[in-house]
């Protein structure tokens, strides 16, 4: 009997538990005018910074001069590091990096079947992970090829010069032959990295079995995947006692499995430190559109909020069921707006949101909600991490979910974790009368977010009131003729002069995505086109910094407009 090497659409969206597409309401009213208050006196707890993890598929463009290059221009946006988390780190291979497959190559039986180990390509993306001040997130996945059971021939692909062999189609989903031997390799892992990087540094990361083995991650059944992971947590913790494991990373409609893995785990006392799960805010159908080169989209569809807002809730309140596991930190190692991330422009129009300034509105956007739910859920969600990173070979503004296109120019994207890594350590009390609350999650209206001026204000240790401020709809082709006016009252402050400076991204501002289509989106760009576009890729004013002096009450009233989709960055500091 053979199985196909890939899952179907069908497959894939049955596990999730939300209509994937937000529709489209034209007729539905825009937001004129918003009114914002920020209490700068009033702090309501540490802000959590979510957005300091990154995730890929692809382990071996971790340590290519690009990867390095965006690993340390993360580092500028952090002061403890990200937690990095790449696939595919235990996959056997050569190291030849391509979209959505990777390797680390560690595993190895030699001719009289004996295990052994080489650490050469792991050790290369491990090393420009902690060289550029970041923390690895060890995905444990997936199973060597050496490690193959016998049920994996059932796993066939024809010939094909495009696909190398059926087990980079899947037959590493299939679970380890023995145990044991998973286990001493994982110990050797464990037992590698601490003699490598020392144990101040592998104490600061993240070990979780697997990725969404609720869906064709996992080629067995629940029950081998727990004791997979008893498996794994014992390799572990006999070389490092006090590692941090969890898991099971499932998708965004896996909460039936995530209930029995933790049913298991609750039920055998075995070591939990962090549950992990993800969500997308699409699943654009059909993916691919084949057609002419730049086409329509099939149907107009966009990213949704609320469907990723959704599933988190659901993955939270599973967790809810189980006291000792309620409050565990919440990882969601994979939280992002579309699926997959090499799919494009070129492949599906509707993925234009990728280059564009929608994506990082919508990801600040998000930032927020999530901050919000974890409250109203009474839970602990630590990581929020982008499933985006960067494609080698790309044309230019090639629409994929990623940092960079070609020439390493940075996509608006990036911005929004520029924009994100100015806010403070503390959270301030923050309301607008036209923003979407998460507690209206089962409100009947659709899918999709309506549109919001929202904000999200901090304070940091040096008494600088950092605010971002953004218009946004679950709709990438709505658009509005006019700003919207924003009425913005900062309460609390000293009655001294302050200075303001005001950072914007949207069509106009912080965009090299538009410089290029004003371009002519030249995919043969010149050097002067090329330095005009690098000009705008990073975080801009939207005008210059100004004086501003609090009322004796400590009241500063403040206007600005609003374009949809965008987000301010305002900071107030007092004046030198």
């Amino acid at each position: 009997m053979s199985t196909t090497a890939k899952p179907t659409h069908e497959n894939l969206t049955s596990a999730r538990a939300f209509p994937p597409n937000a529709p489209s309401d034209p007729d539905a009213p825009h937001v004129t005018a918003a009114t914002v208050q920020i209490e700068a006196g009033r702090e309501v707890g540490t802000l959590t910074r979510l957005w300091e993890s990154v995730g890929f598929d692809e382990i071996n463009w971790t340590y290519t001069p690009t990867g390095r290059h965006l690993l340390n221009t993360f580092g500028d946006l952090t002061s403890t590091g990200f937690h990095i988390r790449p696939h595919y780190a235990l996959c056997s291979g050569s190291g030849f990096g391509i979209p959505h497959w990777g390797n680390g190559n560690v595993y190895h039986e030699d001719s009289q079947g004996a295990p052994f180990y080489d650490f050469t390509i792991l050790d290369q993306a491990y090393d420009a992970i902690v060289e550029a001040g970041h923390h690895v997130l060890v995905e444990i996945g997936f199973t060597p090829r050496d490690l193959l059971p016998p049920e994996a021939d059932e796993l066939t692909i024809p010939y094909s010069p495009t696909a190398y062999s059926a087990y980079e189609a899947g037959q590493w989903a299939y679970p380890p032959r023995d145990d044991d031997r998973w286990r001493d390799l994982i110990a050797a892992v464990a037992a590698h990295c601490l003699e490598r990087y020392g144990a101040d540094e592998v104490d600061t990361w993240l070990w979780e079995l697997w990725n969404e083995p609720d869906i064709f991650y996992w080629r067995g059944t629940p029950e081998q995947f727990h004791e997979l992971y008893a498996a794994t947590v014992d390799g572990i913790r006999s070389v490092l006692p006090e590692a941090t494991v969890g898991g099971p990373a499932v998708t965004g409609g896996g909460t039936e499995f995530l209930h029995g893995f933790l049913a298991y785990t609750d039920e055998h006392d075995l070591p939990l430190d962090f549950v992990s799960f993800h969500t997308k805010g699409s699943s654009f159908t059909p993916w691919r559109v084949y057609g002419p080169t730049g086409g329509d989209a099939p149907e107009q569809q966009s990213p949704s909020a609320h469907k990723m807002l959704y599933e988190v809730r659901s993955m939270l309140r599973v967790m809810a069921q189980f006291p000792a596991y309620r409050m565990l930190p919440a990882i969601i190692d994979e939280c992002d707006a579309g699926v997959p991330a090499h799919f494009s422009f070129y492949d599906n129009a509707n993925f234009r949101f990728q280059n564009t300034e929608y994506y990082p509105v919508f990801q600040v956007k998000l930032m927020k909600k999530l901050l919000d739910l974890s409250d109203l859920e009474s839970a602990n969600i630590q990581q929020a991490m982008s499933w985006a990173f960067y494609f080698e070979g790309e044309r230019y503004f090639e629409g994929t979910r990623a940092f960079l296109t070609a020439d390493r120019i940075e996509k608006p994207l990036l911005n929004a974790y520029r924009l994100l890594s100015h806010l403070g350590e503390t959270r301030v009390e923050a309301t607008s009368d036209v923003a979407h609350g998460v507690e209206l999650l089962d409100q009947a209206g659709g899918r999709a977010m309506p549109e919001e001026v929202d904000v999200l204000a901090s304070r940091d240790s040096d008494g600088r009131i950092v605010t971002a401020l953004w218009r946004h709809t679950d709709d990438q082709y709505r658009t509005a003729d006019a700003p919207t006016p924003v009425s913005l009252t900062v309460r609390g402050l000293e009655a001294v002069a302050y200075r303001l400076t005001h950072h914007r991204i949207d069509a106009e501002h912080s965009n090299s995505h538009t410089v290029w289509e004003s371009l002519g989106s030249p995919q043969v760009p010149s050097d002067e086109q090329l330095a005009q576009i690098h000009a705008r890729e990073g975080l801009e004013e939207l005008t210059a910094a100004v004086d501003v002096t609090a009322s004796a009450e400590g009241t500063l009233e403040l206007t600005l407009e609003l374009p949809l989709p965008s987000v301010s960055l305002l900071v107030l500091e007092e004046a030198r």
